[in-house]
């Protein structure tokens, strides 16, 4: 049974129906990790929606930032951005069964053997187990009937450091930012949320995520988007997938069932000029 983790669609709909013509994805047998931003930004997010939850239990995805974003716009906490285009989703007649889906989706999917499925990556206090129970607090409060509560007290980028001792909107926004906006960090796991471009460029004292010493979470592959700077990684404990389809790059998939971890990509036109998202 294959199984194959694509990385942010960001509504780029026909690479994403491309890519999975090349992969002669089959639903009935073959099974698909993907790594969230599956709107936004691109022409067709309504598309992407459609798509995706049509595919059932064959696939599972990740929540990333601008999927909530757009549950955070649909439940009025927040307002249509300049870049955003998000519109035909809202305006689309069935809005609401696509927006309850999207809102149940996991933070996190774990899967021994294959690995830790986020959009963004974790801060280094976190092992597995902790990164797991904690989506899932997040996850039961955003799929009950206080979740607009929540997507108006998510925004913002502190408490800036981990603490189990943390309650309340801070907690949660601290672990909904770890999942899904992480990209450096300090040593010692404070988040720098500010910095988006590829490593090389961080100011002193920040280190990529998945560089930070003594993480808790080493032993187990972690499968990730988010950071269309950073491009594609393969390496022993990271498969990064944001390869900037949507800003003009490649979409990417990679095999995970095979120890070699195999690419297939399909070239992108581009919805956006290049820039860090």
């Amino acid at each position: 049974m294959p199984i194959y983790a694509i990385g942010d669609l960001q509504g780029c709909h026909d690479e994403f129906r491309r890519l999975l013509d090349r992969l002669r994805f089959d639903p009935a047998r073959d099974r698909l990790w993907l790594t969230g931003d599956l709107v936004n930004r691109g022409p067709d997010s309504l598309s992407c929606l459609r798509s995706v939850r049509a595919l059932g239990e064959a696939a599972v995805c990740v929540l990333g930032n601008h999927d909530l974003h757009l549950l955070a716009v649909a439940a009025g906490a927040q307002k249509l951005r300049r870049k955003d285009t998000l519109r035909p989703v809202l305006d689309a007649p069935d809005a609401a069964e696509l927006l309850d889906w999207l809102r149940s989706r996991p933070l996190a999917h774990h899967e021994a053997g294959l690995g830790l499925l986020v959009h963004a990556g974790l801060p280094p206090q976190w092992d597995v187990q902790t990164a797991c129970r904690l989506a899932r607090e997040v996850e039961q409060v955003l799929q009950g009937s206080g979740h607009d509560l929540l997507l108006r007290h998510m925004y913002g980028n502190r408490p800036e450091r981990w603490e189990e001792r943390l309650d309340g909107w801070p907690r949660l926004r601290f672990v909904i930012n770890a999942l899904t906006r992480i990209r450096y960090c300090t040593p010692d796991g404070r988040l720098d949320l500010d910095h988006k471009l590829a490593p090389g460029t961080q100011p002193e004292g920040l280190l990529p995520w998945f560089e930070a010493p003594h993480a808790a979470w080493r032993g187990t592959r972690v499968v990730f988007g988010h950071w269309s700077t950073l491009g594609l990684r393969r390496e022993a404990e990271i498969v990064a997938l944001d390869t900037g389809c949507v800003w003009g790059g490649r979409l990417t998939a990679v095999r995970l069932d095979d120890p070699a971890l195999p690419v297939t990509a399909v070239d992108c036109p581009g919805a956006q000029r290049p820039e860090s998202d």
